[in-house]
């Protein structure tokens, strides 16, 4: 009679330290993204004129995707390359408005307009770097699963990196 060994799933992409920075980097740049677009949103909030909505529901989709992909889930990636695509776009437009308040005659916001723009112009390249990483990891295949037996789990948990490859005996 043969004994059939427990199968375990193994994510041997997961495991990869270019894998682990990749996803500690989407992470952080979603963060700092929802931050920046936070100071933004509460230092400018009555010259916004009603684009209130549109932060806060950026700062929450950010948050969100934040802590899907903490949680290695790569479905969400190419949506944040996306989403930081159009920011992108909506931050370069807006640059120049903060910078253009700053002059006489204008309403001070709680934050001064020059620092507004600067902030503005920060999330540009935070987004672009968004997108760069957020493809990357899109690219590495966290998804990837492999189905092995409990002992070869233990010995690729061990540092033991050769699954599938026959062994000198």
């Amino acid at each position: 009679m043969i004994a059939v060994a427990d199968t375990v799933l193994i994510h041997p992409n997961r495991d990869k330290a270019e894998s682990k920075a990749t996803k500690a980097a989407v992470v952080l740049l979603l963060l700092a993204s929802a931050a920046l677009i936070a100071v933004v949103m509460i230092g400018g909030w009555e010259q916004l004129q009603g684009a209130q909505i549109v932060s806060v529901a950026y700062i929450l989709i950010y948050l969100g995707m934040a802590f899907v992909v903490s949680r290695w889930n790569r479905g969400v990636l190419p949506v944040a390359a996306a989403l930081a695509i159009l920011f992108a776009v909506l931050a370069a437009v807006a640059a120049p408005g903060w910078f253009e308040r700053d002059k006489a005659g204008f309403d001070d916001p709680m934050l001064e307009p020059a620092l507004l723009g600067m902030l503005t112009v920060i999330i540009i390249p935070v987004q672009l770097l968004l997108i760069a990483f957020a493809m990357r990891g899109f690219q590495q295949q966290w998804n990837v699963e492999v189905e092995v037996t409990s002992d070869e789990a233990d010995r690729y948990r061990g540092g033991d990196r050769s699954l599938g490859q026959t062994q000198p005996a």
